[in-house]
């Protein structure tokens, strides 16, 4: 999932600026919109035009921290953290008045005259701007989405970053508490037709907030140094707070019974127009979302014919006496649940991610892969209860603006599972799975990219941060790490990160079917199950996903395919002068701009 958790109104997300254009002419073909790039890169640049430029961009962003002090908080931006908006329609309509007036001077900038840095961080501002104009006034998640809305998460981040003394952020999270109630109240009014899954979600995640400020929070406030006039308040407030969320709680959980009890909610998919439209922005692939949609039924094939040639193979070793099955999918099915009992206890699922990260700093350290930063801390912790519920695992990482702070890889332990789930989802994330996904979430995947990407000049690139890039690098990771002898070429690894490489696949297969061809529930599950080889724990669990979620689950194939493109264009173009080494630290350099973007930077076609 993508690596900054933004507070949940619909404008906390990313930019506020957006296009003189309409959004319903938004192209499909991102790549298209950068060629100007390879041009800026010729001796055609106005100095002055470029000052310009710059200036505005350091002028938009800091009026979008004011427009956005959540998100702020995020990026390590605190100049704002006492403050919370109330997402009202007045504050839309201002925000989308905002957003069409910035986006209209930054298309008065002609690319073409601009340094190749400066014309990349043109077209992220602008798709930003887009996107977020395509939410308000398009997609309307704020209508539908109840789980937009809670305020637990940058509570969190001021409690727990170190970026004054603990006292002046109590007294920060005191007056930003002051408008909660005014923002559930906007809350109530902004839903007018909920999905009964976001409603659900809403409920979950919002009674892990109300953990937050009666017990955390508050057991903050009471260690501290405020005064007993400073505690009173406080615990008047911390109550009032809590009061509120319950009272949200309440509301969403009528709601939810009225949903259900009248068969008229709102269907969670989007349609087609709405999807292509959402992933033109959100995405920034050279391809379309149906284009993206066949080349994942093909890359399924393929992956399906290696992970043969691997079951052929291993079969003798595992079923000796057994002839295996006719159909091979069925055999690989068979091989996978019997080797995937070989996992951790669940007791020490957090405690195993938190022993092998080490391992891992090694292996890339030892065979100079990229640069690591061995200053930039990464902690493995729990979940918070507020976050729980969308994804297993997840990194929250400091953005540019307090790029020394910690990087958390949340992990959720399997508390709330039975003794058969546990099971289930610990077969899913076994021996080598937990491997991949610790490559993938932290070393050398999102923690150490974000950690690259906080020292990109560009703060725009750092800034806006582009999903499928992100998830892209870190599935990357996971084949470059094997392809590079991790694992000492071990058959069941490889059988394993095919398995996993499968899921990544199948996302932007099941979430195109789901939002777009009305895909069941059932169909979804056999296709996980059957073709992906999941755990029904893991399947249930995307089928979910999927439901809450549009356009995301593409992002990790589409980043990773356009990644390891760009990699085997340039190998053939530079011959034996590629490195590897080189091409990862270049790539990073760019922060988390859009791939096809970097390829424009890299390789100018």
């Amino acid at each position: 999932m993508k690596k900054y958790l933004l507070s949940a109104a619909i404008f906390a997300a990313l930019a506020g600026c957006s296009p003189a254009e309409k959004t319903t002419e938004v192209k499909s073909d991102q790549a298209a919109q950068t060629k100007p790039i390879e041009q800026a890169q010729s001796n055609n640049v106005d100095a002055k035009l470029n000052v310009e430029f710059e200036q505005f961009a350091k002028a938009f962003i800091e009026e979008f921290w004011r427009y956005n002090p959540g998100y702020a908080v995020y990026v390590g931006y605190y100049k704002y953290d006492d403050q919370l908006p109330v997402i009202d329609q007045q504050r839309i309509n201002e925000e989308i008045a905002f957003t069409k007036e910035r986006l209209a001077q930054l298309m008065a900038f002609d690319t073409n005259k601009l340094t190749a840095n400066n014309a990349s961080d043109y077209y992220i501002l602008k798709n930003q701007m887009e996107l977020q104009l395509f939410t308000a006034e398009e997609l309307k998640s704020h209508q539908w989405d109840p789980s937009n809305y809670n305020v637990a998460g940058v509570f969190g981040v001021i409690l727990n970053t170190d970026y004054k003394a603990k006292d002046e952020r109590l007294r920060a999270i005191f007056r930003r508490m002051e408008n909660i109630p005014a923002y559930y109240e906007a809350a109530k009014a902004n839903i007018t037709a909920p999905t009964i899954a976001h409603t659900e979600l809403a409920i979950q995640q919002n009674k892990g907030a109300v953990s937050l400020f009666t017990d955390t929070i508050h057991a903050a406030m009471i260690e501290s140094g405020l005064n007993e006039t400073e505690k009173a308040d406080f615990n008047f407030r911390l109550a009032k707070s809590a009061s509120v969320i319950n009272k949200y709680i309440k509301w969403c959980e009528e709601k939810l019974v009225e949903l259900k009890t009248s068969g008229a909610a709102k269907d969670f998919r989007i349609g087609e127009a709405l999807y292509e439209k959402k992933f033109a922005l959100d995405i920034y692939s050279s391809l379309t979302a149906k284009q993206l949609f066949e080349k994942a039924v093909k890359e399924k094939s393929r992956v399906h014919a290696e992970m043969i040639k691997i079951a052929d193979k291993l079969w003798p070793k595992y079923f000796a006496d057994i002839d295996m099955p006719n159909d091979k999918l069925v055999a690989i099915k068979q091989l996978i649940d019997h080797i995937s009992v070989n996992h951790v206890e669940r007791e020490q699922f957090v405690d195993s991610i938190r022993a092998q990260i080490p391992e891992l700093e090694k292996f890339v350290i030892d065979k100079n892969l990229l640069e690591m930063d061995e200053d930039k801390p990464l902690v493995v912790r729990e979940t918070p209860v507020y976050q729980r519920g969308f994804a297993g695992a997840s990194i929250n990482a400091p953005g540019p603006y307090d790029a020394n702070a910690n990087t958390y890889y949340n992990v959720t332990p399997l508390d709330n599972f039975n003794a058969e789930q546990a099971e289930s989802y610990l077969k899913e994330y076994n021996h080598w799975l937990l491997q991949i996904l610790n490559i993938h979430e932290a070393v050398p995947g999102h923690y150490t990219q974000l950690v690259h990407s906080n020292k990109s000049k560009s703060l725009v690139k750092s800034i806006f941060g582009n999903g499928a890039m992100i998830e892209g690098w870190a599935v990357y990771t996971e084949r470059m790490m094997l392809e590079e002898g991790y694992g000492d070429f071990e058959p069941e690894l490889w059988l394993m990160y095919y398995k996993w490489n499968l899921r990544t696949i199948m996302n932007s297969i099941i979430d195109y079917s789901i939002q777009v061809n009305n895909l069941s529930e059932e169909k979804a599950l056999d296709m996980m199950i059957n073709e992906a080889f999941q755990e029904q724990a893991e399947a249930k669990g995307k089928w979910r996903r999927a439901t809450l979620s549009q356009v995301q689950l593409t992002s990790y194939f589409t980043g990773y395919s356009e990644i390891y493109d760009l990699r085997e264009d340039l190998k053939a173009k530079l011959g034996d002068d590629f490195n590897l080494a080189d091409f990862h630290n270049q790539f990073l350099s760019y922060g988390s701009s859009p791939v096809p973007i970097i390829r424009q930077m890299m390789l100018p076609e």
